[in-house]
């Protein structure tokens, strides 16, 4: 009986699993798998969360930031008194800085004339009794696109472009009454200013009730831009730099980025909606480079969200005309019409 016993177990345990089994194990499997990748999003969304607001006091070194903008809009040669080498470049035949001649080229491949050209016809902009703001209106490449403009910019050098309304003044702290504007834009300017939220209640000031804004920030500029990983040889970098060259393989990755920034919006959708009110505009500070200018926006202040600006617009009444059914999942320029009756 034993030795039948016996043999019986041993045949059963050669026998094949149910079916039910086969599928817990498997369960339990996708269970782990799940859990895992969980705690690895919710680790990078902590990491990544956006926690800067603006704060009083906040300004970047008034000595560098203001002689980089008076240097990179002045004239060739001359340059004016304090500039650099790397942005003067009066060697023939450069005409501009290098941050001007990577900007111009920039404006032609994201055919930003075009753009706000379609943006000031399709919301009546073109007629001469509509006003509009330029904010940071840099070379004034934009002056032509409406016929009654005014130019806004920090760096009194860049007067030199303007044939039209030019006043030097910050983003922040605009010269202007209440409702002197009909519509505004702000193009690759935002990310570089000491309190984005303060300029973009200034903005929303200066603009008329029912006015148009038009906003292209450089979306979610990254860290390594200031000191211009991705162009730099390995060989001129310290271990400390070749480690961070390295890691823009993963870091710059659109996965990593997603598995970060997707969460975020959801939990900051989230709490606008407990909130209830207007909310503050959230972002990431950056370590700008003002003495060297490596690529495009290393001298950025700020790393700005899509739909963390969206979010704070709309918190206040304001009404989105260009986004998609699902913004959660954009990134694209705004177009926002303000309500200032409902805010």
């Amino acid at each position: 009986m034993q030795a039948v016993t016996a043999a019986g177990q041993r045949q059963r345990t050669k026998e094949p699993e149910g079916l039910g089994q086969v599928f817990w194990s498997l369960g339990k499997t996708a269970f782990k798998v799940s859990a895992g990748y969980a705690v690895v999003i919710a680790v990078l969304t902590a990491i990544h969360y956006p926690y800067q607001v603006d704060e009083e006091g906040r300004s970047p070194d008034r000595k560098y930031h203001g002689s980089f903008y008076g240097d990179i809009y002045a004239a060739p040669k001359t340059g004016g008194k304090g500039v650099r080498k790397q942005f003067a470049e009066p060697e023939p035949p450069a005409e501009d800085s290098k941050y001007v001649r990577l900007a111009k080229q920039a404006i032609e491949n994201e055919r930003i004339v075009p753009k706000v050209t379609s943006f000031a016809q399709t919301y009546g902009l073109t007629d001469k009794s509509k006003r509009v703001l330029d904010v940071g209106a840099g070379t004034g490449y934009l002056q032509d696109v409406v016929p009654n403009y005014v130019g806004l910019d920090i760096s009194p050098s860049a007067k030199r472009y303007f044939h039209k309304t030019f006043v030097e003044a910050s983003a922040t702290e605009m010269p202007f009454p209440d409702d002197s504007f009909d519509g505004a834009w702000s193009i690759w300017v935002l990310e570089h200013v000491p309190k984005p939220e303060q300029a973009l209640a200034e903005i929303r000031r200066v603009v008329k009730d029912g006015g148009v804004v038009f906003l292209k920030p450089a979306w979610d500029c990254p860290w390594w831009l200031a000191q211009g990983y991705e162009v730099r040889p390995y060989s001129e970098l310290d271990w400390k730099g070749k480690l961070r060259k390295a890691s823009l393989n993963v870091v710059g990755s659109p996965y990593y980025r997603g598995a970060s920034l997707i969460p975020t919006r959801f939990l900051r959708q989230a709490q606008a909606k407990w909130s209830g009110g207007p909310t503050r505009l959230h972002y990431k500070l950056l370590q700008p480079n003002y003495m060297q200018y490596w690529v495009a926006d290393s001298d950025a202040l700020n790393n700005l969200d899509y739909y963390e600006m969206l979010l704070w617009f709309t918190s206040r009444g304001d009404e989105c005309l260009n986004c998609e059914a699902d913004p959660i999942w954009d990134a694209n320029e705004l177009i926002i019409r303000v309500h200032k009756k409902q805010s």
